[in-house]
């Protein structure tokens, strides 16, 4: 990650000093940051001023931060732009620490209603980078599961239906991008193919949904479903990891059940992110 570019007062040149405000040096510079992190992780969103209140920083000094933040996707603005919330990296953090977050708490219902659904793993996965991350997962109740992805576990973009939904729906020169650099990283996947991928990637597309049929692991399959942002970006992806017979025999079933749910959570995130915690009369739902 670049350093981050941060203002003169965070880097320790002078600058006035409000009450309980640290000063000096790089050490108070990661307390600034850390401070604004802290506050946002107790509730989200948030506005600017209830940010740098909580921080105990001037408004001048916690924009600053939080600009930074937001350029290497530790913090997020809500779709009004008038408030906080926590960024991918953020949650990425959040699920290899097992802790909860907005993303997990509004997928728990629908990882519940997919695994008792379709009897299998149903998987929650969000970006970070190049990377997936699983930050949740509920197991069905058929016998013979897929186990090779735990909360925490990472995988490039492309590698899994979740990973796949994440990548295909990204904008044309974002996923190039990704597309760009991705080659390297699939050493530890001897099936996946940086052809496969685009293949895949361009019937997603197509379709509105993955579908993977013996992509990474032999007779291990996966479908899955990006859910969308209020700017219409991929935030989050449901996915469903299956024996492949088990998949494709009820592709249409699953296909639409993921969608349904994956709408579901973008109308629920949506309308939670789009109103301050400050600001209930200004609420905006979503229909």
């Amino acid at each position: 990650m670049n350093t981050p570019d941060l203002p003169s007062d965070v880097t320790g040149a002078p600058a006035r000093r409000r009450s309980g405000e640290a000063t000096g040096g790089d050490s108070n510079s990661v307390q600034k940051v850390c401070a604004i992190l802290r506050a946002l992780g107790a509730h989200a969103p948030q506005r600017l001023t209830e940010l740098a209140a909580s921080a105990g920083l001037n408004k001048v000094t916690a924009l600053r931060i939080l600009d930074t933040l937001v350029q290497e996707d530790f913090v997020q603005r809500t779709p009004d732009g008038k408030a906080y919330a926590p960024g991918r990296e953020s949650l990425a953090f959040a699920a290899s620490q097992r802790r909860p977050d907005d993303v997990r708490e509004l997928g728990r219902a629908s990882l519940v209603r997919l695994a008792e659904l379709s009897g299998d793993t149903a998987l929650l996965s969000v970006r970070s980078g190049i990377e997936s991350v699983c930050v949740d997962r509920h197991v069905g109740s058929f016998p013979i599961r897929a186990n090779y992805l735990t909360i925490g576990s990472r995988r490039p973009l492309g590698v899994g239906a979740g990973s796949m939904a994440l990548l295909a729906f990204l904008p044309d020169r974002e996923r190039e991008a990704v597309l760009g650099v991705l080659g390297s990283r699939l050493g530890a996947y001897p099936h996946v193919s940086l052809d496969g991928i685009e293949t895949q990637l361009a019937l997603a597309r197509s379709r509105g949904y993955v579908l993977l049929l013996d992509f990474v692991i032999d007779k291990m399959s996966a479908i899955g479903a990006p859910v969308f942002d209020a700017q219409g970006r991929p935030i989050a992806a449901l996915s469903i990891a299956a024996l492949t017979e088990r998949i494709r025999d009820r592709e249409e079933m699953l296909s639409q059940a993921l969608l349904r749910e994956a709408d579901l959570m973008r109308r629920e995130l949506v309308s939670g992110l789009a109103t301050p915690v400050a600001a209930g009369k200004n609420r905006k739902t979503t229909p």
